[in-house]
């Protein structure tokens, strides 16, 4: 019975999201005016709690933080958010598809300036694959830096060359599969769910908000599919967050 309510919710997001008619760059800017801000926060937030929802707003309004005493890095970090948010705005105008050069480019730009010195002098870089192995999850390292750029190439292609009939089920495997490979150095979360979103727009369904308080039931879902190659858990929590995301906001 909650899965049929949950069902019903999300579809009628969805059609809310397809009633908008969303065709050029300024409709989808448009239609994500609020949104931005929202998923900003909460997607910076998820990994650095110094991020906070004020900060953010007022990188994304007026362009600096008045009186900011914290890590600079963390208003790097928003400022690239945003900076990202005007990537995928530009990418949807052309329709521009999801190729190795567009993810690396996703990165780069959520990632510059904010590699640490240790990342650094161990030669990683925004924009590329990593080179070392990094602790991600309960200990895994995702794929060595060798099997990374085949393994991101076949992600890719599969994504690719695949019917876009579920759009949430591209979208959620393409997220689980590159959170699984973690081919980057850091910013790896990040980049995941921005291009998830991207994916989403593209096929004309609505990009959802990963809160940054149900960020357990979000690492919950992304270990079934490490563990067991189970995607259910991430297309159920990612139909709460869209309902959450957009339930209020209709029209």
């Amino acid at each position: 019975m909650a899965s049929d309510f949950l069902d019903k919710a999300y579809r009628q997001v969805v059609s809310d999201w397809q009633a908008r008619n969303i065709s050029s760059r300024e409709d989808l800017a448009a239609a994500l005016d609020d949104y931005r801000i929202r998923f900003a926060y909460n997607s910076g937030h998820i990994e650095n709690p110094q991020i906070s929802y004020h900060d953010t707003r007022a990188v994304f309004e007026d362009g600096r933080v008045v009186g900011f005493t914290g890590d600079p890095r963390t208003l790097f970090e928003i400022q690239n958010l945003k900076e990202c948010h005007e990537v995928l705005l530009d990418a949807f105008a052309v329709h521009r598809k999801l190729d190795e050069d567009f993810v690396l480019e996703c990165h780069r730009t959520l990632t510059q300036g904010t590699y640490d010195e240790r990342r650094w002098r161990a030669g990683e870089r925004p924009g590329s694959y990593k080179r070392g192995d990094y602790v991600v999850g309960s200990g895994d390292v995702g794929a060595t830096p060798d099997e990374v750029p085949q393994e991101m190439s076949a992600l890719i292609d599969e994504v690719s060359q695949a019917e876009p009939t579920k759009p949430l089920v591209l979208a959620a495997y393409f997220h689980d599969v590159l959170e699984n490979i973690h081919p980057f150095a850091d910013g790896n979360g990040r980049c995941g769910r921005a291009l998830m979103n991207y994916l989403l727009v593209c096929l004309n369904n609505p990009p959802i908000i990963v809160f940054e308080d149900d960020r357990m039931s979000y690492y919950g879902a992304i270990e079934a599919w490490d563990t067991d190659k189970n995607l259910v858990p991430t297309l159920t929590f990612l139909k709460v967050e869209a309902v959450k995301t957009w339930g209020s906001r209709r029209g």
